[in-house]
């Protein structure tokens, strides 16, 4: 198994709320995220989020297709979103928020280890191609991300262009 440890930074100029909620609304990524194809419900945890378990299914720059189960095991409202993958990689995601200079930074932590034999092999023969796709899809995230995030109507009801 080849193991990966990624971190990623993104700033948005909107408020934390928002942010948490658009990321805890993970079946809608799909309409804001390229590269990922469907996201799935398949159990739905408690009130506050904890348990429920979601199918994502991405297509990746190189042309491979990649799914994982996510189980969220913890949830601090609206700074800390954690979950357990298991599929083609295993390993944990963790999303921290905090508010910056008006806005809201996001950092995400992704460890995870490859199963598939096919992807072990990928990983040790071409891991900067990985790599590299890995930040182009986050990249992807975030400018969908800031799309969505200024089409959000704001509190006066009046949407922001």
């Amino acid at each position: 198994m080849a193991r990966f440890e990624f971190t990623t930074t993104w700033h948005f100029e909107a408020p934390v709320t928002e942010v948490f909620d658009a990321l805890t609304d993970s079946l809608h990524w799909p309409e804001w995220w390229p590269g990922l194809v469907s996201v799935e419900q398949r159990e739905a945890g408690d009130e506050g989020g904890i348990g429920r378990v979601q199918r994502f299914v991405w297509k990746s720059h190189l042309g491979y297709y990649l799914w994982f189960d996510i189980r969220i095991t913890r949830v601090c409202e609206p700074c800390l979103i954690e979950g357990v993958a298991d599929g083609d990689v295993a390993g944990i995601g963790r999303w921290r928020l905090c508010e910056e200079s008006g806005g809201t930074r996001v950092n995400y932590l992704w460890q995870v280890c490859t199963v598939q034999p096919w992807m072990s092999l990928l990983a040790r023969v071409a891991r900067p191609l990985v790599v590299w796709n890995h930040h182009a899809m986050m990249r992807a995230g975030a400018v969908g991300l800031s799309r969505y995030l200024r089409r959000l109507p704001t509190p006066s009801g009046q949407f922001v262009e």
